[in-house]
């Protein structure tokens, strides 16, 4: 189950009104917006917020927006964000005015899951600053905070409780309704997350970075629901994505008690745990000795419990060959689906795009190839190019099943210094627990087995 389309679907139900139903006898949202406005002008008079530039009258309606993206429900309305709410940018104040207890000062860092967090690398400035030179971008509880600066946009946080004030910087702005605010602000916020609105206004700035202005912000288009329909909503969206969010969480245990077992299933592989072993097979130290007749085992090695009768402990590099990367090297990075040859890397991305050059075309299969900063492996049998010469290309020497080593080196990482190559000074040095060729591919059998019916676990849960 796609839980995050579910959760978006709930969202596009909501703010078209369609997820819960409507009621003749509510109060019209029109009537809510001359309340709204009407409260706009008082605080403007008050000198507490400042008029527009172009100042409308409450009874003006010639701003409604006209470039509307979807019909609205009836006793709904299309409205603009400063019609019922302050909206303002915050600002970077001098590193002077930054301080190790203070007003928080709120970082796009500390919205995280659409929450603040600011126990997150906190940081604090100066009360004068921000009674002052801040004093446009003041947050109060239940104050909506919404990123203009990207990627990504749709970043959102309502202020809790738990900062009586804050301030922010100016890659984010505050969004206040001028009534009704935590009631609102829980309204705009789903409307918001939906992104509908934020992708329609965004733009590209340089080296990737995507806006939304202030000025943007405050014109951004409304969809305004009836009050007491809003209050529907909000309760109606928390109910479902509630719910949503529990089968999210089910699925996340789910995959992560998959990836425990696929792991333990490595363990108890290289440990002779998996399967059990055959007297009849010949021994490792037997083909060891053949890839190299000066073999001598070793009695002195430290390992985790005893090894089974028949295996024995080598190095990696007592089995394993190596060769550089650099005859294998893409010329060009201008990638396409269409092309055939895949240019890998031993990360997480490993396939990194495709290429249609002919020459210089890894065939010598399987083998594994290894980062020499990060020591991430992957087992590979297809022809294949690299994209830098940051690898080794290991070959198995004899009678040894490199999908045996590969199942080994996944599960075998050494962490430290990313600058330093690994393989010679460090990692082929590794031991590795050997079992007999034929056991060795029983082992590998075995792991594909399990794997394949975990796999099919992952796909039931999608």
């Amino acid at each position: 189950m796609d839980t995050k389309k579910l959760r978006q679907k709930i969202l596009d139900l909501a703010i078209h009104g369609k997820l819960v139903p409507q009621d003749p006898n509510d109060e019209p949202a029109s009537v809510l917006l001359e309340r709204i406005r009407a409260e706009k002008e008082k605080l403007i008079k008050e000198g507490k917020i400042k008029a527009p530039k172009k100042s409308k009258s409450a009874g003006d309606t010639s701003h409604y927006p006209k470039d509307v993206p979807f019909a609205v429900p009836e006793g709904w309305v299309w409205c603009r964000l400063e019609d019922i709410a302050y909206v303002a940018a915050g600002s970077t104040p001098d590193k002077s005015c930054f301080v190790p207890e203070g007003i928080p000062y709120i970082k796009m860092y500390n919205v995280r899951n659409q929450q603040i967090d600011f126990d997150y690398s906190p940081q604090y400035i100066i009360p004068s600053v921000h009674y002052g030179k801040l004093q446009r971008s003041i947050l109060y509880p239940g104050d909506l905070l919404m990123n203009i600066v990207g990627p990504p946009l749709g970043k959102l946080a309502i202020i809790p409780d738990s900062l009586p004030e804050s301030n922010t910087n100016q890659a984010a702005v505050l969004i206040r309704p001028f009534l009704y605010k935590w009631l609102i602000n829980k309204y705009l916020f789903y409307y918001l997350e939906e992104m509908t609105e934020i992708n329609s206004i965004a733009t590209k700035g340089s080296a990737g970075q995507v806006n939304i202005s202030l000025t943007q912000s405050q014109l951004m288009r409304i969809p305004l629901p009836p009050l007491e329909e809003q209050r529907k909503i909000v309760e109606s969206i928390e109910k479902w994505i509630g719910l949503v969010d529990n089968i999210a969480n089910g699925v996340k245990s789910i995959l992560d008690n998959i990836e425990n077992a696929k792991a333990k299933i490595l363990e108890l592989a290289i440990h002779g745990k998996l399967i059990p072993q055959d007297s009849s097979d010949e021994p490792a130290i037997e083909l060891l000795r053949r890839i190299n007749p000066a073999f001598k085992p070793s009695d002195n090695l430290h390992y985790e419990g005893s090894l089974p009768i028949g295996w024995e402990l080598c190095r990696l590099e007592d089995i394993l060959e190596y060769e550089q990367p650099q005859a294998y090297i893409v010329k060009s990075t201008e990638y396409s689906d269409k092309y055939i040859t895949p240019v890998l890397t031993p990360g997480k991305t490993f396939v990194l795009g495709y290429t249609n050059e002919s020459e210089g075309i890894y065939n010598a299969l399987p083998v594994i190839i290894f980062d020499d900063f990060t020591t991430e492996s992957k087992y590979v049998d297809f022809p294949f190019k690299v994209k830098s010469s940051a690898m080794k290309i290991l070959r198995a020497k004899g009678e040894i099943d490199i999908r045996y080593v590969a199942f080994f080196m996944s599960i075998t990482r050494l962490a430290g210094d990313t600058h330093k190559r690994y393989w010679i000074s460090e990692y082929s040095k590794l031991y590795i627990p050997i079992p007999p060729f034929q056991e060795q591919k029983r082992i590998v059998a075995k792991i594909k087995e399990l794997s394949m019916q975990l796999d099919l676990l992952v796909a039931d849960t999608q």
